[in-house]
């Protein structure tokens, strides 16, 4: 699975290079469908995978402000500063999979291998969405491709 954790993060730095070439009116621009528009979306899914992760780890969930973090600089900063301690986390988490957690926004209790599956089709599925905003705005998204990707190997992070 980790694999899919470094082919998330590769493709999310892409789409973040890919949206250096918007204004930050059409970066904030209300769209149809997702989470409202291309910033908030790339910010919604580090603030989802991060509340995931401190779960996991029996963290309080840390609630980050879109209005603090409202630039694409601020947003990939976040990406990147978060993205490091997730991948020490990740490191070690083979013992963990079979347990449960609970969630402070639900009462259930989740298997930590299934809350895993949850982050990275979490990602993917808000990938697709932006790859439709893109389509509208009549750009070339950022590919989607996991095969002949060179991934970085998250131990070297």
């Amino acid at each position: 699975m980790i694999k899919f954790f470094e082919y998330n993060w590769q493709v999310r730095d892409e789409w973040f290079d890919w949206c250096n070439q918007l204004t930050i009116k059409e970066l904030l621009k209300d769209r149809i469908g997702g989470v409202g528009n291309i910033l908030f979306t790339l910010f919604h899914i580090i603030d989802v995978e991060y509340s995931w992760i401190r779960v996991i780890q029996g963290k309080e969930d840390v609630v980050f402000q879109f209005d603090e973090y409202n630039t694409l600089e601020k947003v990939k900063t976040l990406s990147d500063k978060l993205r490091s301690e997730i991948a020490e986390f990740l490191r070690n988490t083979d013992h963990l999979k079979e347990q449960s957690v609970s969630v402070p926004w639900d009462e259930t209790k989740y298997a930590v291998n299934d809350i895993i599956h949850h982050i990275i089709a979490h990602e993917i599925h808000h990938i697709g969405q932006l790859s439709v905003w893109s389509r509208e705005l009549e750009l070339q998204p950022a590919s989607s491709s996991f095969v002949g990707r060179e991934l970085k190997s998250v131990h070297s992070f």
